[in-house]
């Protein structure tokens, strides 16, 4: 009996220290925690580099002089941090020109055509700068698409009508379910005869602003010209299509002009202890021809470097490696995240997690998350210590595309930061992204979330 007292007793003490010591951990990370929301708050240099970026460089197109200058701005800025690395990583990336584009429209009863706000889906061909006048045939969804028939489309435009599904509180669930149709609507409508398409923007927004996004034609498909326009005009468009004949005039110069040189941009804070296990947090470079760039993915691209000032403005020594990357092409080809796989196979890299920053600079809310149970659990453990910072959802199957070949070649375990959703679609892929719709706080905010999400997988790994 005196051996059973002493074995209890004994577990009991062993119990006690882990608790005392889990208590100790808790207080320790909670205390970095606030040191690191405080330094970004009071000291923070991402919205100052987000005006810079938006208004000294502005949008930035992969393969165009903006984008160029982008490139050496960042690069430069990560020097000025002193990581213990900075490097650009070469990149081929797809060139598109937009040029002059304009589309007119006759309603019924109407003698002259009436200009409308309009813009080119990316990668889009054109008219060859040519007038195409065509009349209308509209379809409400991709059934009634798929229903049109070659006679009721041959040599029409097809109005692809197609709304934004407004009920679902989650926007980035709206938008995984319409934006598909920018590819699919003029692959159909080519395959069936129709000679070009407008589609209502996949947005959000109560106005009359186009969204752009990139459209692939298939290998078997006629290259349509493909436009969007704002709900406004889709709304009086719909009218008129139900009203009677509707007939469109549309000019554009837009094409693809082969490819060019371009890079990601990558810096590190190298591990103390484990510097063979990396973590990456990125976001992506590159820009849309329209708007700045600001909340898509200006934003995200200097929480990154946020993230890195924060780590050497407070001397946190990270135990696996933190390395920041900024990602080149990924609107219009994934050139950029295909690279840094690219590279990271050749030189047999570890990557323990990737992070990705890239659905605009709005309050934080969570980090959704594609990895596997145990792993989730993991993050799940520290999520009290976020709540105080408004982040709280940590149960949403969320990655990014920078960093989804990581997750396809190798199962990396990828997150993705989670801003309120509500605004993003207002302003995504249109002339209205822009510096002045990103409030300080917010972008703040979602930085602080990023460097504390870093902080605590270089201290416990997965």
């Amino acid at each position: 009996m005196m051996y059973f007292g002493s074995m209890r007793a004994l577990t009991t003490t062993v119990i006690a220290f882990f608790l005392f010591a889990s208590s100790l951990h808790a207080q320790s990370d909670s205390a970095v925690f606030r040191s690191i929301a405080n330094e970004i708050l009071l000291h923070g240099k991402c919205y100052d580099n987000l005006h810079e970026l938006c208004k000294k460089i502005g949008r930035r197109l992969s393969g165009s002089p903006q984008a160029g200058k982008a490139v050496q701005w960042t690069k430069k800025q990560m020097e000025s941090i002193h990581p213990d690395k900075v490097w650009l990583q070469p990149v081929t990336v797809p060139v598109w020109h937009r040029g002059k584009e304009s589309l007119a429209v006759k309603f019924p009863g109407e003698n002259a055509f009436r200009q409308i706000p309009m813009t080119s889906l990316g990668n889009s061909e054109g008219t060859k700068g040519k007038l195409l006048t065509a009349q209308v045939v509209m379809v409400n969804n991709p059934e009634e698409l798929k229903d049109l028939t070659a006679q009721q489309a041959k040599g029409k435009i097809v109005f692809f009508n197609n709304r934004f599904p407004q009920e679902l509180v989650n926007t980035f669930e709206g938008y995984g379910l319409t934006a598909r149709y920018r590819s699919i609507a003029p692959n159909l409508a080519s395959s069936k005869g129709a000679i070009g398409v407008i589609i209502r923007s996949v947005s959000t927004g109560m106005d009359d602003v186009p969204h752009t996004g990139a459209m692939h034609y298939n290998d078997s498909s006629k290259r349509i010209p493909a436009v969007a326009i704002g709900n406004f005009s889709a709304d009086a468009m719909e009218k008129a299509c139900k009203n009677g004949t509707v007939t469109v005039q549309l000019q554009s110069e837009c094409t693809m002009k082969g490819t060019a040189s371009s890079y990601n941009v990558i810096a590190e804070i190298t591990g103390t202890e484990k510097p063979e296990e990396i973590i990456v947090v990125g976001g992506h470079l590159d820009s849309w021809d329209v708007g700045e760039g600001a909340h898509d993915d200006g934003a995200g691209v200097t929480q990154v470097m946020e993230v890195l000032r924060t780590f050497e403005a407070l001397d946190i020594k990270p135990k696996r490696t933190i390395r920041g990357v900024l990602f080149i092409n990924e609107e219009n080809g994934l050139k950029g995240g295909q690279a840094y796989a690219d590279s990271a196979q050749a030189k047999g890299e570890k990557h323990i997690a990737a992070i990705e920053t890239d659905a605009g600079g709005f309050s934080p809310r969570g980090m959704g998350m594609e990895m596997d149970k145990i792993q989730r659990e993991k993050i799940k453990q520290f999520a009290y210590l976020f709540l105080p910072y408004g982040v709280y959802d940590f149960d949403q199957e969320e990655g990014g595309a920078d960093i989804s070949p990581l997750r396809n070649r190798f199962n990396t375990p990828v997150m993705e930061l989670l801003p309120d959703p509500q605004r993003y679609f207002d302003y995504h892929h249109t002339n209205s992204d822009v510096f002045e719709k990103v409030n300080h706080r917010e972008l703040k905010l979602g930085a602080i979330a990023l460097t504390q999400m870093a902080y605590l997988i270089s201290q416990y790994g997965l």
